[in-house]
């Protein structure tokens, strides 16, 4: 009898002490969600936009005119967007939510195997109980609770991108198709556009191009359905910040966040921005750049998800989902660093994402002036500066010291080949 004829005859045994863990990790997990997420549920607004501008343009109103009854939002998103969530327009409202519901729900659970999997399989943890207490400390983040509360699409996008780091990871004809979610992506949000100068840096001149090409594709097919959508979008809609919100709002943790509150009333100084953009460019190119060379395709994935938090004129709390690939890579090498360093690594892999968890910014939602309004209100923006000033990068791997664990976002890794007589 062979091994798998007897794998296939022996007697399944019932889930016993790991079964009742789970369930215990995952009710326990529920409940600090729901605890957590209540008292600051958004009620599925940024849905409602979606919801309601689908309806508004189908009914043959202008799309970027439709506002949320009894505020100054709109729809704020390319026209492509739009295409894509013209189903909302025949769904009910409670449909509407539970589809989105779904949705980010598969999302995030693709997220964290695809970002927290190879650390899973490199410490031989139990793949589908670890990802399960993965999966429930992720619901736990605050971003993660305002893209869901929201009714957001940032858990979507990040899977898109993160898509194509498998492909690529694969190679062979998968490879062909890298970038094609970074370009929808970045179709449907301009943010996850940076992605495409990661591929260029990291010389996946064939994948950059694929994300431009699809991008620009999915643009001209907005412009051919929708011309007059398109033509409002590009010309005033984008330019228009007014449509998004404030500025100086304490949810918006960039660069442009930091010096809008530093300057209210006034508005904050464009060419500041601008020098403080083209700083934080230059410090990603090195980082990123190191981090190619030596074969880290993560730590260099990582670190322009951080940049496009810090870049962005807008970066509301939930946009930080962006900052998950960073959080598992630091995750990574607190548990392979040696004792001394890894008792440090340790501490920030535990702290920023109870900090991420925590809402301590809007402590400061009416007033971030002063000292502590510098420090508290602007906290994830800081978060995110350490992130890309000092996130781990691994150096390069000497010939016979052993291969890594796989990651996910860089080449197939090479694999014994068995010879046959």
């Amino acid at each position: 009898m062979t091994p798998r004829e007897t794998a296939r005859r022996a007697p399944h045994r019932p889930v016993t002490t790991r079964g009742r863990l789970a369930l215990v990790t995952v009710l326990g997990s529920s409940v600090l969600l729901f605890l957590a997420t209540v008292p600051l549920h958004r009620g599925w607004f940024d849905l409602g936009v979606y919801h309601g501008a689908v309806r508004h343009w189908t009914d043959g109103g202008a799309l970027y005119d439709y506002l949320v009854p009894g505020s100054r939002y709109g729809f704020t998103y390319p026209p492509f967007a739009a295409l894509c969530m013209l189903p909302l327009a025949l769904t009910s409202w409670p449909a509407a939510v539970a589809i989105t519901l779904l949705l980010n729900a598969a999302a995030a659970v693709l997220i964290v195997r695809w970002t927290v999997g190879p650390v899973i399989r490199a410490r031989g943890w139990t793949p589908w109980y670890a990802l399960a207490v993965a999966v429930c400390g992720y619901a736990l983040l605050e971003p993660v609770r305002d893209t869901v509360s929201f009714g957001q699409v940032n858990l979507l996008l990040l899977a898109l991108v993160l898509a194509d780091t498998r492909l690529l990871a694969r190679g062979g004809t998968a490879a062909r198709w890298a970038g094609a979610g970074i370009g929808i992506a970045a179709a449907i949000k301009l943010t996850p556009a940076v992605f495409i100068g990661w591929l260029l840096l990291g010389r996946r001149r064939r994948a950059a191009a694929n994300a431009a090409a699809v991008a620009l594709g999915a643009t001209v097919l907005a412009a051919w359905a929708a011309p007059g959508a398109s033509l409002t979008y590009w010309t005033d809609a984008l330019w228009n910040t007014e449509r998004v919100g404030s500025l100086a709002y304490v949810s918006n943790q960039s660069w442009q966040g930091v010096l809008a509150r530093l300057a209210e009333p006034y508005e904050p100084d464009r060419v500041v921005w601008a020098a403080g953009v083209v700083a934080l460019l230059t410090v990603w190119a090195v980082r990123a750049r190191r981090a190619h060379t030596a074969g880290d395709h993560p730590a260099g994935f990582a670190l322009t998800g951080v940049l496009a938090c810090l870049i962005s004129p807008v970066t509301w709390v939930h946009h930080l989902v962006w900052l998950t690939p960073a959080l598992a890579v630091l995750a990574g090498a607190a548990l392979r660093a040696p004792a001394g360093t890894g008792r440090r690594l340790t501490v920030c892999a535990v702290a920023l994402p109870v900090l991420l968890s925590s809402s301590l910014v809007w402590l400061w939602s009416a007033d971030a002036s002063g000292v502590d309004g510098f420090l508290g209100g602007n906290l994830y923006v800081w978060i995110s500066l350490g992130l890309l000033c000092a996130l781990p990068v691994r150096p390069p791997v000497r010939p016979g010291s052993g291969g890594r664990e796989a990651a996910g976002a860089g080449p197939p890794a090479a694999r014994p080949r068995l010879r046959t007589r």
